[in-house]
């Protein structure tokens, strides 16, 4: 509702007025601490308000500004908020107010022989690099996109491959990879329909336009296509989630493993080797899980580490059950259950939040401490498909990003909510489609449920940005400087 569409509440609104308090978690824009608090009509409104600021602030170039009472943002009028809140304008109001959010934008898109399942960033802001304290340099950013054809393949920005994993016959998957992940900028870990987890060591030459990716160990255990990875770098683990309703727990050290279970190794003939032989040339050890988490009654679509504490992990599945793990002993800590299969899993922790894809095109925020009295605490709504991958926004502990079978990404801020009969609800903030309808003159309505556009995976970097894997057989990058405020 734009403001002045009604004369008559406006005209009432405008002769009443309250006290509020502006403040900022942001010092650079942040009013001066003796700033106390002012008196405005309560008919004022976001475009209002950020008027107000800027001048108060003195700025030369107006800032956009969005504004949160009580954690979420004013969408209304103030004197429609303090109405629907049961707030007396006597009060003093405290109003947070934040930059505006920026839309990001098309960066670049590379194109793939078959269609993009996973994706991954090394950037110095990058788990993979940051926690190896490793420095990359701007411009030396690198792309893990894992796909259907098999192969993994490391890009540069420049969209230049710079490393191919080698093929089936010397040492490869031998079926789709749907997961892949940096461990370190020297270390990759991958898993798809061969029911293998794959561990690899990942050089580049001093030019910095040639690599190589190379089969450093074979992790056997599942029994049906592997849908997900987590790592945790420090501890050398690795989480598989699996079709055959078991989550794996894995190390990357071949020293820390037992031995693969002989009648899940490749061949028959090969059975009494801890070593396969491929070309005469390539020996790759082979290793079983140190365990195998079962509960699930359907396939497990994600297992995730506890962002906090590596010793217990979360899995998701389409039984719409979401587990939480002990991993030092291998045993079912908790089970919430849903109405819903889940697709994706991503952990939020500063909320004590779990965000779960559903197959119901939603997502749901679920509270995993045994002390929550309910499961939902609140459901993400706007995608019109399945909701296939999340991850979170390295800058800011409000934000999301999911990528969905509707062909199209979404941003979601926590704090941008409403309340319906179905309880709290979050809307997105932006919506990105994939550039390869717009080339092709296409609107995404004519693409019935993303049809050709699906979404599968997505990826959020500090440095590169929002990076997406799909059916249309591209990685996209879009970015946006500051797309959410870290307030």
């Amino acid at each position: 509702m734009s403001e002045g569409s009604n004369s008559t509440s406006a005209a009432a609104s405008t002769q009443r007025q309250v006290r509020v308090q502006l403040t900022s978690k942001q010092e650079d824009i942040a009013l001066p601490e003796n700033t106390g608090p002012i008196l405005v009509p309560t008919g004022l409104r976001r475009y209002a308000l950020s008027t107000l600021v800027n001048n108060l602030l003195g700025n030369d170039k107006p800032i956009p500004f969005e504004f949160l009472i009580n954690g979420s943002f004013l969408r209304t009028s103030i004197d429609e908020y303090l109405t629907a809140n049961g707030i007396s304008a006597e009060t003093t109001l405290e109003i947070e107010y934040v930059r505006a959010l920026i839309p990001p934008l098309h960066i670049a898109s590379f194109e793939h022989d078959d269609w993009v399942s996973s994706v991954d960033v090394l950037s110095t802001t990058s788990p993979a690099a940051s926690l190896a304290s490793a420095t990359i340099s701007a411009g030396q950013e690198r792309i893990l996109s894992g796909s259907y054809d098999g192969l993994l393949r490391v890009w540069n920005m420049s969209s230049q491959i710079v490393a191919t994993s080698p093929s089936a016959a010397d040492g490869g998957h031998t079926a789709s990879i749907k997961a892949a992940k940096f461990i370190s900028p020297n270390s990759i870990v991958s898993a798809g329909l061969d029911r293998t987890v794959r561990v690899w060591k990942y050089s580049e030459d001093g030019d910095g336009f040639s690599g190589k990716i190379a089969p450093q160990l074979e992790l056997y255990g599942h029994k049906g296509p592997i849908n997900s990875l987590s790592v945790h770098a420090p501890s050398n683990r690795i989480l598989s989630a699996s079709s055959d309703h078991s989550i794996g727990f894995w190390s990357t050290k071949k020293s820390d493993a037992p031995a693969a279970p002989e009648d899940l190794l490749p061949s028959a003939a090969l059975r009494s080797s801890k070593r396969r032989k491929l070309n005469s040339s390539v020996t790759i050890p082979q290793r079983g899980p140190l365990a195998l988490l079962s509960s699930h009654s359907a396939p497990v679509s994600a297992a995730i580490f506890d962002s906090n504490d590596s010793t217990v992990g979360y899995s998701a599945s389409w039984d719409h059950s979401l587990r939480t793990w002990d991993l030092v002993t291998a045993t079912l800590v908790d089970t919430r259950t849903t109405s819903h299969s889940l697709l994706s899993l991503e952990h939020l922790p500063e909320h004590h939040l779990l965000a779960a894809g559903t197959s119901a095109r939603h997502i749901t925020l679920i509270d995993p401490r045994v002390s929550a009295t309910t499961i939902a605490a609140m459901t993400l709504r706007g995608h019109t498909n399945a909701v296939v991958s999340l991850a979170r926004d390295p800058k800011s502990s409000y934000g999301l990003i999911s990528g969905s079978h509707d062909g199209t990404c979404r941003i979601w801020d926590i704090r941008a909510t409403k309340t319906d009969k179905d309880g709290v609800v979050g809307e997105s903030v932006y919506s990105i489609s994939r550039k390869s309808l717009e080339e092709q003159g296409k609107s995404e309505a004519k693409r019935i449920g993303g049809e050709g556009v699906k979404v599968f995976g997505v990826a959020w970097d500090g440095t590169v940005g929002i990076v997406s894997a799909g059916e249309d057989k591209r990685i996209q990058i879009n970015r946006g400087e500051g797309v959410l405020s870290s307030a």
